[in-house]
């Protein structure tokens, strides 16, 4: 309940697949993991040992832990929540073994030609005639950290060598690669070329009917069979969709095939994807029938330079008109388990420095909007993880996350031990996203303001950022401060086109702040422009809503 009062629609459950990690689950058959090829204790989520299984660490009785994972999304449900988890299509754990698989279904590799390179429907590209090497680990990234176990002697058994998960065809990979995966083939060939059917040109505009109907009948990779079935599995398990790690390092031809034959299964399944080149961004979304892509090194990276001071306010409009076209596809988010926690020194150093930030974040787009756990409550990701660096919470091993437990108050989820900054914080969050589910105006129009105040306000800052949202029957006025240090007062100004195209009319209108502050100001017409006197101090954000005097 407190995880839908906080204005949550979807949970996003991490880890869930079983994935290589370092406990001994011999008991119920399930073979040991080489910590010479395992990141941490807990193993990284995206080194899938069995894709029709759960994460065992996870489970109160690892025999029973499909059991545990369905329930778990009937509670989800029951309380008005959605469930997705992650689908790693590019890469498997370099153990891969299939324990639960469905009748019929054989595990990734099972039937390929290891003596050659590639062949499309071989799972894996190999390396003949060389076996995989461990790489060599510097300092502070020694398997365990260095502790013994009886399997950590620098090797591991895989002849011929497999190329690693992110593209390594080194049969010893770097420390830096993803060296305790491998990578799947999706029928490209070594020399980049495509073993497989493409789309017609222009295909990005049929739906997705056309779509799958044009895959009907065409042979493609045995990969892209295996992880259709993988997906089917686990819609028809009950979860809402999914969130497909690295989408862009797979063929946008396999996303359309996969994408469309869930849209016609499942039509409400909601997909979500990580890719970091803007310039794939309109063919991922349009030929590969995907809903929605992290904005990540747009708006993301620039409210980060902002938030630690390097840049100011002027930026956001560019990276706002960059995606406009996709504008409503975009996923906006502050945090997740790749980036910074926002109140490590490594990042801002202090959680109310994203308020301003998330109200951007939240209220610019017509998109969905992410937080990671934590990040209502100020997590700072202080502690020393085991295997990485503080700043992010790890995915590699188990560490506490303070403030999230604090609110978890020995589980009563009731924020008992939250300190008043921190309940505070979470009380911002918690009007804000409420509002945004709940106001029509986020699915309306956006206006910028920024630059027109910059060239003609006297006393706007580049600190300063406002736009508006409007839909036919409701206006909103949003104005943030990104400064820590500095307030700002100012005769904010709406020029005559945006003010016309809002449906506002020359009487004077009542301005009220919806985040809870009680700020009420006066909007006037002057010289074909709304204008109202605004005191903005230190992070300050406010959402005012229009209403004739």
């Amino acid at each position: 309940m407190e995880i839908r009062d906080l204005g949550i629609t979807h949970v996003w459950y991490t880890g869930v697949l079983h994935h290589a990690l370092i406990n001994d689950y011999s008991h119920i058959g399930i073979s040991h993991d080489d910590p010479d090829v395992v990141k941490g204790r807990a193993g990284s989520p995206y080194a899938i040992k069995d894709y029709y299984s759960v994460n065992p660490d996870l489970a109160e009785d690892p025999a029973r832990g499909m059991e545990e994972f369905r329930d778990l999304v009937d509670r989800s449900h029951r309380h008005g929540l959605k469930v997705i988890i992650d689908l790693v299509p590019n890469h498997v754990a370099r153990k891969y073994e299939g324990k639960n698989n469905p009748e019929g279904v054989t595990d990734f590799g099972a039937a390929d030609d290891p003596s050659v390179v590639y062949r499309r429907d071989n799972n894996f590209y190999y390396i003949p005639g060389e076996a995989f090497k461990v790489p060599d680990h510097p300092d502070g990234y020694l398997p365990l950290g260095g502790e013994k176990h009886p399997l950590s002697d620098g090797k591991f058994d895989e002849y011929p060598a497999k190329w690693t998960g992110n593209g390594s065809r080194n049969p010893q990979p770097h420390p830096h690669d993803w060296y305790e995966t491998v990578k799947l083939n999706f029928g490209v060939k070594p020399d980049g070329s495509n073993d497989f059917p493409l789309l017609p040109e222009a295909f990005d505009r049929e739906d997705i009917q056309a779509h799958h109907a044009f895959w009907q009948g065409k042979s493609v990779p045995n990969t892209w069979n295996k992880l259709k079935d993988i997906a089917m599995f686990w819609l028809e398990s009950g979860i809402d969709g999914f969130r497909f790690d690295m989408a862009e390092m797979v063929p946008v031809e396999f996303w359309s095939y996969l994408n469309s034959a869930i849209k016609i299964n499942f039509p409400d399944a909601l997909l979500l994807a990580e890719v970091y080149n803007p310039d794939l961004y309109r063919a991922y979304l349009h030929m590969g029938k995907l809903d929605y892509l992290y904005d990540k090194v747009g708006l993301y990276d620039t409210l980060k330079l902002i938030m630690q001071g390097h840049w100011d306010a002027d930026h956001i409009p560019y990276r706002m008109e960059e995606l406009q076209d996709i504008r409503s596809s975009m996923l906006h988010f502050l945090e997740n388990h790749d980036e910074q926690r926002i109140a490590s020194p490594e990042f801002a150093g202090r959680a109310d420095k994203a308020k301003p930030a998330m109200v951007v974040s939240a209220m610019a787009g017509s998109g969905p909007t992410m937080i990671y756990f934590g990040q209502e409550v100020g997590e700072p990701a202080a502690e020393n993880p085991g295997f990485g660096s503080p700043s992010r919470t790890s995915i590699f091993d188990y560490v506490g996350v303070p403030h999230h437990q604090r609110w978890m108050n020995h589980g009563h989820f009731d924020g008992g031990q939250l300190s008043e900054e921190e309940k505070c914080l979470r009380d911002f969050y918690k009007r804000l996203l409420n509002f945004t589910l709940n106001s029509p105006v986020i699915l309306g129009s956006f206006g910028d303001l920024h630059r027109y105040n910059r060239a003609h306000t006297q006393g706007y800052s580049p600190w300063v950022f406002s736009f508006m949202r409007w839909t036919a029957h409701e206006q909103l006025l949003v104005v943030v401060n990104f400064s820590a240090d500095s307030g700002f007062e100012f005769e904010i100004k709406i020029p005559a086109d945006v003010f016309e195209a809002c449906n506002l009319h020359s009487v004077p209108y009542l301005l009220q702040d919806q985040l809870g502050s009680g700020e009420r100001r006066v909007l006037n017409i002057h010289k074909n422009e709304g204008r109202a006197w605004l005191r903005m101090e230190p992070l300050a954000a406010y959402v005012y809503k229009f209403s004739a005097q």
